[in-house]
């Protein structure tokens, strides 16, 4: 995952949409992954959960529908047990996921991007 932005996206979410037309806007190149049809795997969770600072909570839906129907406690799973959960069903997860392997933005949140797209143009000027 590092230094290329990922993109993990829902086309009919809000945030989602209101995310991508950002990084468009601002000419953003990013690897855009369908949530639901390329879901992260356990091992990318568990890199995204290691940059997350809010642990598990950061990229839990525990609001969603989806997470209310399963009538689970998260304290009562194990890590493993929750990480392979969610990427079995994405739409247990918030959205969108951006990271670019060393920092990490979820949901629709400006400052956060406009952090990351600086960290990637600092890092294409250095190559370049």
């Amino acid at each position: 995952m590092a230094n290329e932005l990922i993109f993990f996206t829902y086309p009919s979410c809000t945030s989602c949409r209101k995310t991508k037309s950002w990084l468009k806007e601002e000419h953003v190149d990013v690897e855009e992954r369908h949530l639901f049809r390329n879901a992260p795997t356990v091992d990318e969770l568990m890199e995204l959960l290691k940059l997350s600072t809010d642990g598990i909570e950061s990229l839990l839906a525990t609001r969603s529908q989806a997470f209310k129907d399963l009538g689970i406690d998260v304290d009562d799973m194990k890590l493993s047990e929750l990480l392979r959960l969610m990427s079995d069903n994405p739409k247990l997860l918030r959205r969108p996921i951006i990271t670019d392997g060393k920092q990490l933005v979820i949901g629709y949140d400006k400052p956060g991007l406009e952090t990351l797209a600086k960290r990637k143009n600092r890092i294409i000027a250095q190559v370049s």
